[in-house]
């Protein structure tokens, strides 16, 4: 009988989080809490925006089963608005390559900072998620002043910055969220 009740060994949070936490986007028979669209409706105040990118690993390959939260302010550097989510959730595994994508609007300036996005990471081989933020490459002048920026070494700033492009007459930025190796993403202890 004392056999039956060893204790169990520690895990890391995945894969069971496409179950319980992305279930809709690997089309389990039931709804999320959150979804990959923080746009609650038409009147939603701001820029659209699409957030694109990839979970890598230290050679460049893709994590297929990590999964990315985030959390921001709305356009007005508000956390407390009630038309706006504020928070999303998606992970990288469905589309098959390895790719997240978010719809959201752009952030706006919180106390003077650069307008930012606060990144989790969950995935398998790590026991105490990932933390990181995105900010904008056409933020220069309010990214130059940002105090967390500033204090990350200079050659790893580019880790934090998504870069704009124009898809299809929408904003869309990309930022690959690299794990470990030479192009590591600055990640922060919170």
């Amino acid at each position: 009988m004392n056999e039956l009740l060893k204790q169990t060994p520690s895990q890391t949070v995945g894969p069971y989080f496409a179950y319980g936490l992305t279930a809709e986007q690997y089309h389990y028979p039931f709804t999320q809490v959150a979804t990959a669209n923080l746009i609650q409706d038409e009147t939603s105040k701001g820029e659209r925006i699409a957030i694109t990118g990839k979970v890598l690993d230290g050679a460049g390959n893709f994590i297929p089963d990590a999964m990315i939260e985030i959390w921001q302010a709305d356009a007005d550097g508000n956390y407390n608005n009630p038309n706006f989510k504020g928070f999303g959730r998606v992970g990288t595994g469905s589309s098959g390559d390895g790719k997240f994508i978010f719809q959201t609007i752009k952030p706006g300036s919180v106390n003077g900072a650069a307008p930012h996005i606060t990144v989790i990471v969950f995935m398998r081989g790590i026991l105490v998620h990932a933390y990181t933020r995105i900010y904008f490459s056409d933020e220069f002048e309010l990214n130059e002043k940002d105090e967390v920026i500033k204090s990350v070494d200079k050659e790893r700033i580019h880790t934090l910055i998504a870069k704009r492009n124009e898809v299809n007459i929408k904003a869309a930025y990309h930022f690959d969220i690299y794990m470990q190796g030479e192009n590591e993403t600055v990640f922060f202890d919170v």
